[in-house]
């Protein structure tokens, strides 16, 4: 299995939905939260969206078991928040998402991220991160895969807006997203931004 398919597009797909609200079990994303947990990373973790393609607007949402419900958090890029709750497994919840439009055409999609970011990075900050988005990944093309699982090429940083990016003091205009090799990380003397990447993500070279 090679990594691209792991690290933006692991896809709990609702195309078998017929009724509103989606409804999702919770089991399925405590185990991806369980495994970034027992890691222990400092710098990296999964995010959980509801992919925007076909349309796919997300209103509300909510988590329930048999006997209580909880109002479902989620950002503007429709990234929701799930907690790490083993009574919640234990309960058999279910993540229920109200959508405008066809159900059917709706995603979540899952994707190794740093979990901030900020205006300049050390060079020993992205090869931790670098670092972390590896373990995690081969953590999660489980046994025997992660063994045979390669590095990821560098990192992919995402911008909303046009920024400048200064790298070892030359200044680069940059919009949407820029790709930063190993190679580069690795001989980084410097790195700073005029306003932070939106998401720093796993870049795997075809």
């Amino acid at each position: 299995m090679k990594k691209s398919l792991l690290f933006s597009l692991i896809i709990f797909s609702c195309a078998t939905v017929n009724a509103e609200p989606i409804s999702l079990e919770y089991a399925g994303f405590y185990q991806r939260l369980k495994q970034v947990n027992k890691g222990n990373y400092q710098l990296v973790e999964v995010a959980f969206s509801v992919s925007k393609a076909n349309g796919c607007k997300l209103k509300d949402g909510t988590i329930t078991t048999e006997k209580e419900s909880y109002p479902l958090t989620f950002t503007a890029d429709q990234r929701i928040f799930l907690p790490y709750d083993a009574q919640l497994k234990s309960d058999r919840a279910l993540i229920n998402l109200n959508v405008e439009g066809d159900a059917k055409s709706c995603a979540i999609a899952m994707q190794v991220r740093s979990k901030n970011t900020k205006l300049a990075y050390e060079r020993s900050e992205l090869l931790q991160i670098e670092t972390e988005m590896d373990q995690l990944l081969s953590m999660m093309q489980g046994f025997p895969m992660r063994y045979f699982s390669s590095e990821i090429a560098g990192l992919n940083l995402e911008f909303g807006t046009e920024t400048v990016m200064t790298l070892n003091g030359k200044k680069i205009p940059v919009s949407g997203t820029y790709r930063l090799s190993r190679e580069v990380i690795k001989n980084l003397d410097s790195i700073e931004f005029s306003q932070p990447p939106k998401v720093i993500s796993p870049w795997t070279a075809k």
